[in-house]
């Protein structure tokens, strides 16, 4: 009775998370290996736990794959759209990853219509001002598997092919961006 009840218990602890990564083909052994080195998080193989967010910015005939990550045993570092977060993809930017995690799960730097980024490197904005850009729009949230250890825990659950592109939905996002982006500016620039 006793190993039972200790088995039950450990299944309890176990904690898991399904995952979307989508890409033009089917992925069952992601690479943490392959991606850009100077990524947000660094390198590793980026998915999300958003499956409308992976839907709705997948390109035509994209394909959607799902995994779930068994999150046992695991180093997770979950960031927040805060200055630590800031600053950890400020080194991340120019290759230099100080966090020792198998996993980081935060926000995706919006900073893809206006390099944020390479504003901040010129001078021209500090750490605050910087950080109210990259909070402008809606808060999607990635999750790197940047270990080998990770990845072996990591699932593949399948994979769909999309057949469609919202180019409606993301033009109006990103026109709001462009609007709130150019409404931030011109405050920092008038302190």
């Amino acid at each position: 009775m006793g190993l039972l009840f200790l088995s039950v218990m450990m299944r309890k602890r176990e904690k898991k998370m399904k995952l979307y990564h989508t890409s033009d083909r089917i992925i069952e052994k992601p690479d943490i290996h392959y991606g850009r080195k100077n990524a947000d998080f660094g390198q590793g193989f980026y998915l999300t736990p958003d499956r409308e967010f992976t839907l709705r910015w997948a390109g035509k005939d994209a394909i959607v794959n799902t995994y779930e990550l068994d999150e046992t045993g695991l180093r997770i570092h979950r960031f927040e759209r805060s200055l630590e977060w800031y600053r950890y993809l400020f080194m991340n930017r120019r290759r230099m990853d100080t966090l020792d995690a198998d996993v980081i799960i935060g926000p995706i730097a919006n900073d893809t219509i206006f390099d944020t980024m390479g504003i901040i490197s010129s001078g021209f904005l500090n750490e605050e001002e910087a950080l109210k850009l990259l909070r402008i729009g809606p808060e999607y949230i990635q999750a790197a598997v940047k270990t080998e250890r990770a990845a072996a825990q990591l699932h593949f659950l399948g994979s769909k092919k999309i057949n469609r592109l919202d180019e409606t939905s993301r033009r109006k996002e990103e026109e709001a961006y462009q609007n709130e982006f150019s409404a931030v500016m011109m405050e920092i620039s008038e302190e």
